[in-house]
């Protein structure tokens, strides 16, 4: 294994240094995130671990809040004791009056000087002030490697140009950019890249932190289009009969086996969460998409496939209210492999209730009731664009989840039709549902089958979608007063 990187994050007071850390360790409790200023009171640490070693260590430090007072007490001290800025650093650490004014200034110091790099977070919506420069001046005289890293860049009210032209005249030339509300994973390639320059010898060190990230994301990525295609299995495979004599009983069958599929997809969000690594109570504040955990639109709800431009055509105009097709059986007629007969159509219950019993009572013998294409459509589409959302977003992040409308509709329309195949198979083997298995029961082999098949094509789906330029749809937040 190799040695251990050890990096101080400090900067200016709430310019976003916890949730650097937040993003970095993909850990949403860690430390304190406020608009207050000098949340962070005292140091706190945490591990990039790679085949359960530490790798990397990060520490969180305290706010610098008095660096123009703080460098021209620097200099009286240099001045009177004929140090080097580096000795007059330790001396001033080590000394009474580091318990004083500048107690947390000192802190971030003390730990800086111990560690191998030092990550100066720098909220680019910040004009550039005086104080910022006296923070640089002060830095660039501890001797360590310093990266800029410029934070919150993907607000309209970023000032990247401003600060780059000041660094450089810091003679700080090798700058991150960053932001940890919107995750890139090119960016935190990228920051990891600018550490190996600047602390080479710590190079077999970032390289293996780099191929275990890159790793990872790989495995969340073929981990989330697993638990999709579980998902769409459930649901495809799903297949309750009712009986014509017995109205009521039928509008029952119904409405549970809705009921199954929205609890079934609230318990895939709930995997993906923990996949991810979030807490399901950051959603419990959002507005669309989640509310409490839960999509804010019913997924038989006409609404739902509007909203993500799914068409079941005039046809399926009463079914698309219930999302469920209907395959009726004639009592003692032979239909060959199927048994369908002449139509699927659907019923409309729930928003449409009404009509769904007058179809009902129509039909004559058993009818076989499934989710029906528009709404696994649906399911695809919309998770497909969650997992994504998942993927870029920072574990600093408390806004609202905000989820891209274009890509994922377009690219999960060819991976759609590319399913057709595969929905039609798991419709034939109801057997493979776990909607209606006991718990603990073991799933058929053909199942697992047809999860890879499937898994696959999603899985291609999730990576098209994450590949490419995250630009066109980056969530953007609000300007600094």
């Amino acid at each position: 294994m190799p040695k251990i990187l050890r990096i101080a994050v400090v900067g200016h007071t709430n310019t976003g240094k916890t949730s650097l850390m937040r993003t970095l360790i993909h850990d949403s409790g860690f430390g304190e995130v406020s608009n207050r200023p000098a949340t962070t009171r005292r140091v706190e640490g945490a591990a990039l671990m790679v085949d359960g070693e530490p790798l990397v260590e990060l520490y969180d430090t305290p706010g610098l809040e008095d660096s123009i007072g703080l460098l021209e007490k620097l200099e009286r001290m240099r001045g009177n004791l004929g140090l080097d800025w580096t000795d007059t650093l330790r001396r001033f650490v080590d000394s009474d009056e580091a318990e004083g004014a500048f107690a947390q200034e000192a802190k971030t110091l003390a730990h800086l000087l111990q560690c191998d790099v030092g990550l100066y977070v720098i909220d680019a919506r910040d004009r550039v002030l005086g104080k910022h420069k006296d923070e640089l001046e002060i830095l660039g005289r501890t001797a360590i490697p310093i990266v800029p890293v410029l934070n919150f860049v993907a607000s309209d009210y970023a000032r990247t140009d401003d600060w780059r032209e000041q660094l450089a005249r810091a003679n700080m030339h090798a700058v991150a950019e960053f932001d940890t509300m919107v995750l890139d994973f090119d960016s935190e390639l990228r920051l990891f890249e600018t550490l190996k320059v600047l602390a080479a010898g710590f190079r077999p060190t970032i390289e293996t932190l780099v191929e275990h990230v890159s790793r990872q994301r790989s495995l969340r990525i073929d981990a989330s289009a697993n638990l999709l295609a579980d998902l769409l299995i459930d649901a495809s495979a799903c297949l309750v009969v009712a009986e014509r004599d017995d109205e009521s009983r039928s509008s029952a069958i119904l409405d549970g086996l809705k009921e199954r599929v929205r609890q079934r997809e609230q318990g895939f969000i709930a995997q993906l969460l923990v996949l991810h690594e979030f807490d399901d109570r950051e959603f419990s504040h959002t507005a669309l998409p989640l509310r409490n955990g839960a999509w804010g639109f019913d997924p038989f709800s006409p609404e739902a496939l509007r909203q993500f431009g799914i068409s079941t055509g005039s046809a399926a105009a009463a079914g698309a209210a219930a999302g469920l097709a209907v395959d009726v059986l004639s009592a003692g007629v032979t239909l060959g492999v199927g048994t369908a007969t002449g139509a699927v159509i659907g019923a409309a219950i729930g928003a449409a209730r009404e009509k769904g019993r007058e179809v009902l009572s129509r039909l004559s013998g058993e009818t076989q009731l499934r989710v029906d294409e528009a709404t696994l459509h649906l399911l695809l589409i919309r998770n497909a664009r969650l997992v994504e959302a998942l993927f870029r977003r920072g574990h600093a992040n408390h806004d609202p989840l905000r989820l891209n409308d274009r890509t994922a509709d377009r690219q999960g329309a060819d991976t759609w039709r590319s399913l057709k195949s595969d929905i039609r198979r798991m419709r034939a083997h109801p057997e493979w549902s776990a909607l209606d298995a006991a718990e603990g029961q073991s799933l058929p082999a053909g199942r697992r089958a047809a999860r890879e098949e499937a898994a696959a094509k999603i899985g291609a789906l999730l990576f098209g979608l994450l590949d490419h330029d995250p630009g066109t749809h980056v969530e953007r937040h609000g300007s600094k007063v």
